[in-house]
């Protein structure tokens, strides 16, 4: 049985879905702060627990018989922090360490993790590589840097077969789950909320950076493609221990172009107002995923923004209140 903490979440949710379509048992433990308990895919187990709670995480190693873990529970809000880093430092280290004594306990020495193209900060060359210098700009990216450390060193110490994964920007949905984010934060879901429910113009932060129309520029990768990485860890986990792949698409997109793409897609002219650069924004992130096509053999199955964004937005028409709302 593989558990995914925070499976109920917009990625780890189709984690899951991957994972049992190949066969998997699948276990969910989620706190439901971010995530959803209809997000939980049909056929996995789950259990409503923070992985903080230590008396919680050994009653559950002990009475499932799990064999890896696929951790993906965390703060992810960059902004929040750079006003808040107590609360992911907390989050994403503490209850990290507190997640790994719980596997220790139990012998369970396999795990995936998901980490983030934030652990750079402000790339020096383009596309980002592994061995691109690591100066994260903000919390979230420092606290993501400072558990792929920890891994390291449990690696050498106590066995722990891991693989970190580090995530450039994930989009797009399944044909059953998709992005239910409350506040939401990704461009893509607030553009195409903005054109469903003919609101209140989009804010697109920054005009002013050093890219081709003053917007940031993102590497935008399928959730779908992301979770089938996932899965290709698993499978070689052993293998591959102590390796860390980029997952992206290699091109990037400017936040203007993902509102124009958008706009082609729904049919809306969509408005949009500018706002001031949010703390913390990197002004481009693009990815090499050389690495992990060359020892993970995976590759994007849709890398085209317009897809990308197609299937975020047939998920929104089909569930205008996000999940049973």
């Amino acid at each position: 049985m593989i558990l995914i903490t925070g499976g109920a979440g917009y990625i780890g949710s189709i984690v899951g879905e991957e994972l049992l379509k190949d066969g998997y048992e699948v276990l969910v433990l989620d706190n439901l702060q971010q995530g959803h308990r209809d997000a939980v895919p049909a056929g996995a187990e789950f259990v409503l627990a923070d992985i903080g709670d230590s008396k919680v995480m050994e009653d559950v190693f002990r009475r499932f018989r799990i064999e890896a873990v696929v951790h993906m529970a965390a703060d992810s809000i960059v902004h929040v922090s750079m006003t808040d880093p107590r609360k992911h430092f907390q989050n994403n280290v503490v209850a990290g360490l507190d997640l790994l004594d719980a596997m220790l306990t139990s012998s369970v020495r396999k795990l995936v993790f998901s980490s983030s193209a934030a652990v750079y900060g402000d790339p020096k060359t383009t596309p980002i590589e592994e061995e691109h210098p690591k100066v994260p700009t903000n919390a979230y990216g420092e606290s993501k840097l400072f558990y792929e450390g920890v891994l390291k060193w449990y690696r050498g110490a106590y066995g722990l077969d891991f693989v970190a994964l580090r995530y450039f920007n994930a989009a797009g949905a399944s044909q059953r789950l998709g992005e239910d984010h409350h506040p939401e934060t990704h461009l893509i879901p607030n553009v195409l909320r903005a054109a469903l429910d003919k609101s209140s113009p989009v804010t697109v932060f920054g005009t002013d950076y050093p890219t081709r129309d003053g917007s940031c520029v993102r590497d935008y990768v399928h959730v779908v493609d992301i979770a089938r990485a996932h899965v290709l860890a698993l499978e070689r986990l052993t293998e591959l221990s102590g390796h860390v792949y980029n997952l992206g698409n290699g091109e990037g997109y400017t936040n203007m172009e993902v509102v124009g793409t958008a706009r082609k897609v729904t049919g809306v002219n969509i408005p949009t107002k500018i706002g001031p650069r949010r703390p913390g924004d990197p002004p481009t992130l693009v990815a090499s995923s050389m690495l992990a096509q060359q020892e993970l053999g995976w590759k994007p199955q849709y890398p085209e923004l317009e897809s990308i964004v197609r299937s975020s937005w047939q998920w929104m028409k089909e569930h205008p209140h996000g999940y049973n709302r």
